[in-house]
């Protein structure tokens, strides 16, 4: 939506209609299957125009791929995405959850099911909004990335491994107000916060929990 209010010449409207159409049932959802379905839903069309995100003509992004990604774009969303969970995991750690049993991703031996549950809810606040800035602001090249020979599997080279790291940090450090406290806070400082009103609904201090969503 900011992309869209940004460039006028874009027009998102058909994947925006997408996402709402996924958000719009969640509340009568009480399959878990069924909810499932509606984030991957959702998670098509988010992905569908994320190329649409990225105005440097250097980088495209075709789909998702990962285990290996093999395009500059899915390698940084992923290694982002692997950063956040181990954010993730330590703030539900601090809290005193077992990061292990979650609700919404299947559990699965030595997987952090928890931490993957909440930080679906920072994907986009933080680790894509690193990516995009990284790449459109050039701050990022394709001469920074290298590619293994057999696998085809693309990572940041060591230097620009270093790069990617301070801007994810800054971002974490970054700060807004948290619509729920009513006070500024960092993304790292919310990490715990969310998963601190998680815990007041599971222990039904709370009727909802409500999750980070900013404009």
């Amino acid at each position: 939506m900011r992309r869209q209010r940004n460039h006028e010449h874009l027009d998102l409207s058909k994947s925006l209609t997408k996402l709402e159409q996924a958000i719009a049932p969640i509340n009568e959802t009480t399959s878990i299957n069924s909810l499932r379905g509606l984030e991957g839903a959702g998670s098509a069309a988010y992905f569908g125009c994320f190329n649409e995100l990225i105005t440097n003509k250097n980088f495209q992004f075709t789909h998702r791929n990962r285990r290996p990604p093999t395009d500059p774009v899915n390698a940084l969303l992923s290694f982002g995405y692997a950063l956040l969970r181990h954010d993730i995991q330590s703030a539900i750690n601090i809290v005193g959850f077992d990061p292990y049993l979650g609700y919404l991703h299947v559990e699965r031996y030595g997987r952090p099911s928890l931490a993957l549950d909440l930080m679906e809810e920072f994907r986009p606040l933080v680790v894509d909004a690193v990516v995009l800035n990284a790449i459109n602001h050039e701050l990022l090249k394709p001469e920074d990335f290298e590619q293994e020979s057999l696998s085809k599997a693309v990572s940041l080279k060591k230097e620009s491994l270093k790069i990617f790291l301070r801007l994810y940090e800054q971002k974490k450090q970054s700060k807004f107000k948290h619509p729920v406290f009513k006070r500024q806070c960092t993304y790292q400082e919310s990490f715990e916060w969310q998963a601190r009103l998680m815990a007041k609904y599971l222990m039904g201090e709370t009727d909802k929990y409500p999750p980070l969503i900013l404009k």
